[in-house]
């Protein structure tokens, strides 16, 4: 029997948070399956995946990047992931097209906060994942440490499948708990030798196999009932309970090594193999046609459906990158847009590896590559055969919190800015531009500061445009303090043919829901009894008072957080309409907002500081004059670390302020938490 080839194909993601290491093991992966023949250095920008040229400036990876390598006869299609916050997006993305992912954490700083927000969005998604402790070779790195961070902080049942051999600078091997062996690299090897376990290690090494027995019997039937018959477990059925947790999510594999000095990427490499799930192992996509669910299974003779997560512009002409759900997409061939309607024909397809492609004739269910020729597909399209059309959920884009002014220096330069900022923002979902109704200026919005930054450096590089930028200003957001009740709106409105007529009473109140607690949050509902306002005119009503969200009273920001419910309300015969209800519904709203006592929100971002612990007054200091709440403080490898939530807007400029306080030794990160009421001093700005 022939065995199904997508059985040894890997679709994974590197996660982790920024400096964990995710590019380094990207690189050694290449460099181990034999994709390049050279060692590349994040600090001597020489790496495959970050080839942007900012991203080599800035020695961190901004832009998901996709790589494909093979092993042990498999094929492994790798996305390296952005670690810094601003760049979430860019995560979440590709964490809709993979089907497993290699966490990775630092093994002295263990669980960073970044870690565990990509941690918490892989939840979202299902993706199954192993955990890699990276740079055991680092002063400080204790792996148990590390472990136990992963377990307390993420709340998974760690699965310890490795014992270091050396700590440290002495780090040397690692001994494959699972087949009690042991994997030594010697100075300058590429590959492991392979030997038993030390004497030193063996009692250790015995008494963590038997504690990772009985974990996995604790949670897999199979694995249990041979442990109690056997009262041990053989290495095949150990690999084989471990491949089931992983896949569930009941378990992760926790391996370690140091990727720099090239220790344990060969074993990382066989438990992506070994664990991690093939495009069969996970469940038929699903989408919609026509109102109706529909599933398609990873089958190359199915029809074909195919999910765009990232465009990009390059010398070579715009590349869509694709991840083919099912059927087969061939050179040549007309697929229809389920999103715009309309048919695109596929000029080529590539095989991606960064910033170097390879044409192929055809690409199947499973498969991530890159096609030519798509003139308006959009990260999040689908791509499916025009006779069996299907949609599938595309990736939700984040609200941005973060905006500034952009205008040419030149003004003959207006157009080109123009078209420059509508090339980033396709390529980047995140990014929105729009245009001020007051002031006239250009305004480009995006999730951070570093986000901008990056966004008007490639308007500069890539379009040769000399731009002036504003100072970075925050998306507030209103809220309703105390409601009305009972808040009476007529529209009435007669001008010669046939007029228009809606009278509703509307109750406005607080909403205290999971989605106002992220800065988004609006419930709506009708208890008109005795069918004085007919269904299709309660529709009407609530699009109408979604209209109304988009300004606010007390400065024109969207209004969150609030429940509307339409109590009553009466029609008349000849004048009553859909239209006439939803303008009651927003002028009505909009009233009652007015009447209400309102709360203008501002979004607030949790922020981890490590700095020497000479330096921790002054720190602290600076975080309450930025009106931060300190939420916690410890150590870390000698050094002091401090969680504080702070408001966004006081952030601008921090690293620069840090570092002076510092003499440079100081490093923060920062993550949102959401939206918090703003001080009226705040408001007045």
């Amino acid at each position: 029997m022939r065995t199904n080839p997508l059985t040894t194909v890997r679709n994974l993601g590197i996660l982790a948070h920024v400096d964990a290491g995710k590019t380094t093991v990207t690189e050694r992966i290449l460099y181990t399956t034999g994709t390049t023949h050279k060692r590349g250095e994040v600090h001597d920008g020489t790496t495959v995946t970050d080839f942007d040229p900012q991203e080599r400036d800035r020695g961190i990876t901004i832009f998901a990047a996709a790589v494909s390598c093979t092993w042990a006869g498999h094929r492994i299609n790798l996305i390296d992931t952005p670690g810094h916050v601003d760049f979430a997006d860019e995560v979440e993305r590709s964490l809709r097209v993979l089907d497993g992912a290699v966490a990775v954490f630092d093994a002295v700083a263990g669980v960073e906060p970044q870690s565990e927000s990509v941690w918490r969005q892989a939840d979202r998604h299902g993706v199954p994942r192993i955990a890699f402790v990276n740079k055991m070779d680092r002063a400080g790195a204790d792996l148990d440490a590390a472990v136990a961070s992963i377990r307390e902080r993420l709340h998974p049942v760690p699965l310890v499948v490795q014992l270091p051999i050396g700590a440290e600078d002495g780090f040397t091997g690692v001994v494959d708990l699972p087949r009690m062996r042991a994997l030594v690299w010697a100075d300058g090897a590429d590959t492991a030798e392979e030997g038993p376990v030390p004497d030193a290690l063996r009692a250790e090494a015995a008494r963590r196999r038997r504690l990772l027995e009985e974990a996995v019997a604790e949670r897999h039937p199979s694995a249990l009932e041979e442990f109690c018959d056997r009262e041990t477990l053989t290495a095949a059925t150990l690999t084989a309970a471990l491949r089931d947790l992983t896949r569930t999510g009941d378990g992760v594999v926790v391996l370690c090594g140091s990727a720099y000095r090239n220790r344990g990427v060969e074993p990382l490499l066989d438990a992506v193999l070994a664990y991690l799930p093939s495009p069969l192992d996970v469940p038929p996509v699903r989408g919609t046609h026509d109102g109706t669910e529909q599933e398609r299974s990873a089958d190359p003779a199915a029809p074909m459906a195919a999910l765009a997560f990232k465009v990009n512009a390059t010398a070579t002409g715009r590349l869509t990158y694709l991840r083919v759900y099912s059927g087969t997409i061939e050179k040549g061939d007309t697929v229809w847009d389920a999103g715009t309607r309309r048919t695109e024909r596929v000029g080529r397809i590539l095989r991606v590896r960064a910033d170097r492609h390879d044409p192929l004739e055809r690409a199947v269910a499973g498969d991530i590559v890159a096609v030519v020729g798509l003139k308006s597909a959009r990260a999040g399209s689908t791509l499916c055969t025009p006779g069996a059309p299907l949609l599938l959920e595309p990736p939700g884009v984040p609200e941005p919190v973060v905006h500034v002014a952009v205008e040419a220096r030149r003004s003959t330069d207006t157009d080109r800015l123009a078209s420059a900022l509508a090339r980033v923002t396709e390529e980047d979902p995140s990014l929105a531009v729009r245009t001020d109704p007051e002031t006239g200026q250009t305004v480009l919005s995006g999730m951070g500061e570093l986000h901008l930054e990056v966004a008007m450096e490639r308007v500069r590089r890539e379009h040769g445009l000399e731009v002036t930028v504003g100072r970075p200003g925050v998306a507030y957001r209103e809220t309703v303090g105390e409601g009305v009740t009972g808040f009476v709106y007529r529209h009435v409105k007669q001008d010669g043919g046939a007029g228009q007529f809606a009278h509703v009473v509307l109750d406005v109140e607080p909403w205290e829901g999971d989605a106002a607690a992220a800065g988004g949050g609006f419930v709506f509902r009708s208890t008109v009894v005795g069918g004085r306002v007919p269904q299709e005119y309660v529709r009407a009503v609530e699009a109408g008072c979604r209209d109304a969200l988009a300004e606010g009273p007390l400065g024109g920001h969207p209004v969150t957080g609030l429940r509307v419910t339409l109590t009553d309300g009466q029609t008349h015969v000849k004048d009553s309409s859909d239209t006439a209800f939803r303008t009651a519904g927003r002028f009505g709203l909009r009233d009652a907002l007015r009447a209400s006592e309102m709360v203008l929100l501002e979004p607030v971002v949790e922020v981890t500081v490590t700095v020497p612990e000479d330096g921790l007054g002054g720190v602290l200091g600076d975080l309450a004059a930025r009106r931060g709440r300190v939420t916690g403080s410890g150590t870390r490898g000698g050094a002091a670390v401090v969680t504080a939530t702070v408001p966004l807007a006081e952030l601008f400029g921090y690293a620069t302020r840090l570092r002076s306080r510092t003499q440079g030794r100081g490093t923060f990160t920062a993550r949102p938490t959401g939206y918090a009421p703003a001080p009226v001093v705040t408001a007045a700005r």
